[in-house]
């Protein structure tokens, strides 16, 4: 019987074992689908100016990602995993800096094994994680904070937990959530064109890999590993 438990980025830095770090608008399903569209891997920071630094010193690399949902001045691209649909990134270097998703990876300092994870693939992650059998999984809930923000991370939580647990639960439910989280409300209406992110978002396993993270070098280093 696995043990669960949750955190979110205030705390999530005690998390040890293996640890999923769960941000479903937008910023990893936006890895998701960077990836989808041949990106070799992502690497994961905290800062902007960070991730631009990084981009200089990295042949050929992207930037992308978000400060208050919109795109920092020299990123390539935001946090829509729509505006990646149908791109050419096979082989590319991404850097990803968000402000809540690549947080929560970066302090899940005492993470084992470390995953990023979201709807868009969701059964990866479940069979990744069976695959390494853990005795107990954290679930950091990125999108948590005040005034009932997070449901919609929430929402994969407990989805991904009734799939460990070995029901074979209806999806929709839970993408309904998402639906009618409060960032998924207020988001609507401050940036156009997040229905066609939503309808990313609530696209249940888009992909069929899950997206482990390894430290490199000091840096926080994504791939996709097919389980």
């Amino acid at each position: 019987m696995i043990r669960f438990e949750r955190t979110t980025n205030a705390t999530c830095c005690d998390a040890t074992g293996l640890v999923v770090v769960i941000d479903v608008l937008r910023a990893f399903t936006t890895a998701a689908y960077a990836f989808a569209a041949g990106a070799e891997k992502i690497i994961l920071v905290r800062e902007v100016e960070e991730a631009l630094n990084l981009r200089e010193q990295i042949p050929g690399a992207l930037v992308m990602g978000e400060v208050g949902g919109l795109p920092p001045a020299g990123f390539n691209y935001g946090n829509s995993p729509s505006a990646l649909v149908g791109l050419e990134l096979t082989n590319r270097t991404i850097i990803q800096r968000t402000g809540a998703g690549t947080q929560g990876v970066v302090l899940s300092a005492g993470a084992d094994t470390l995953l990023a994870a979201s709807f868009a693939c969701a059964r990866a992650t479940l069979r990744y994680i069976q695959q390494h059998s853990p005795a107990g999984v954290t679930m950091v809930i990125t999108g948590r904070r005040l005034n009932d923000h997070g449901d919609e991370d929430a929402a994969f939580a407990d989805y991904l937990e009734a799939l460990l647990s070995g029901a074979q639960p209806d999806p929709q439910p839970y993408l309904e959530r998402v639906r009618r989280s409060r960032d998924a409300i207020e988001d609507a209406h401050h940036f156009p064109g997040f229905d066609a992110d939503m309808a990313c978002c609530t696209t249940i396993d888009h992909v069929d890999f899950a997206m482990v993270v390894q430290r490199e070098n000091g840096l926080h280093v994504m791939r996709p590993v097919f389980p």
